[in-house]
């Protein structure tokens, strides 16, 4: 039988690097978003539709009838989600059931991926493994903590197989310059480009981070994806934070120019996890996952992508 796969969220950040990891590896790539974006490859047959939509959603997975559904689809920012807590809970939550309840109505059962997230988790000094408490401090942590217990529900429910991840914060080109690594390489870019002094606004350098490139991540969501184990929750980050000064530093040695640092209080958060760091033992021993990319990798091909 032929794989299809049903991407909700298919324009974000991950879509179109999640679309040619399964492409690779024979999949039929079917793709939905409120938007198109230029990103999107050409394989992907996309139809435009909103998640919040019962019945799009509904009609959509019983048209394709997909073998694999995931879903992308989020408000994905912390910060941004003190802003609109409203709206966070109805994309990360409704949105979610949205494609619980059509998938489970489908004659086939699909295999369906949630995405979580490290925001889940409750702060820790040491590295974060799927047996850490839950207990999020911000609207984005707890809306994908709410998103999570439904998957279990349905699971126990329906008998049918959903896998879900924990990925901690990932980067690549393409993602939106409010995330703090394209901000920083696009400021420090735009200030060599202008062959001038600069300075660069910032929020908070003290927060450690574990950073992975996002190939890296898709390539554990194929990986856990094709594995029999749904009842698995699995952590995906690097194993190594770094804290944001020393991101900073090394993104500003790229750039020939002399360039000051500005304190943003707009980029403070209400409240700031100090350390987060992933233990990636369980994906690492159980399905022989590791990232192939370092953060510096990473930050170097998105400097020089904002250089052009």
């Amino acid at each position: 039988m032929k794989k299809r796969l049903l991407v909700f969220g298919i324009s974000g950040f991950v879509g179109p690097y999640l679309a040619k990891e399964f492409y690779k590896y024979g999949y039929e790539i079917y793709g939905t978003d409120i938007n198109f974006s230029k990103f999107v490859p050409f394989f992907v047959e996309f139809v435009k539709g909103d998640l919040l939509d019962e019945k799009f959603v509904s009609e959509l997975i019983n048209q394709i009838k997909p073998t694999h559904i995931i879903n992308l689809a989020a408000i994905s920012s912390v910060g941004h989600s003190w802003n609109i807590p409203q709206k966070t809970i109805e994309v990360n939550v409704i949105g979610a059931i949205n494609i619980l309840e059509a998938a489970h109505q489908l004659d086939i059962h699909p295999k369906v991926m949630f995405i979580g997230s490290s925001e889940e988790y409750e702060i820790s000094d040491s590295p974060i493994n799927e047996e850490t408490k839950l207990n999020a401090n911000n609207p984005y942590g707890i809306s994908k903590i709410t998103q999570e217990q439904f998957v279990k529900i349905y699971q126990e429910k329906y008998n049918f197989q959903i896998y879900y991840v924990r990925p901690f914060n990932h980067t690549g080109i393409g993602q939106n310059s409010n995330f703090v690594i394209p901000s920083f390489c696009k400021q420090v870019a735009d200030i060599e480009k202008s062959k001038q002094p600069g300075t660069i606004y910032i929020g908070n350098l003290e927060a450690k981070r574990d950073f992975t490139d996002v190939r890296d991540i898709v390539t554990a969501y194929r990986m856990i994806f094709e594995s029999n184990d749904y009842s698995s929750v699995y952590n995906v980050g690097s194993g190594k934070s770094y804290s944001l000064k020393d991101i900073l530093n090394y993104i500003i040695s790229l750039s020939t120019q002399e360039i000051k640092i500005q304190i943003d209080e707009n980029k403070y958060r209400p409240i700031d996890t100090p350390v987060i760091c992933c233990d990636n033992c369980k994906i690492s021993e159980e399905l022989g996952w590791n990232p192939k990319y370092t953060i510096f990798e990473t930050i170097d091909e998105m400097f020089e992508y904002y250089m052009k």
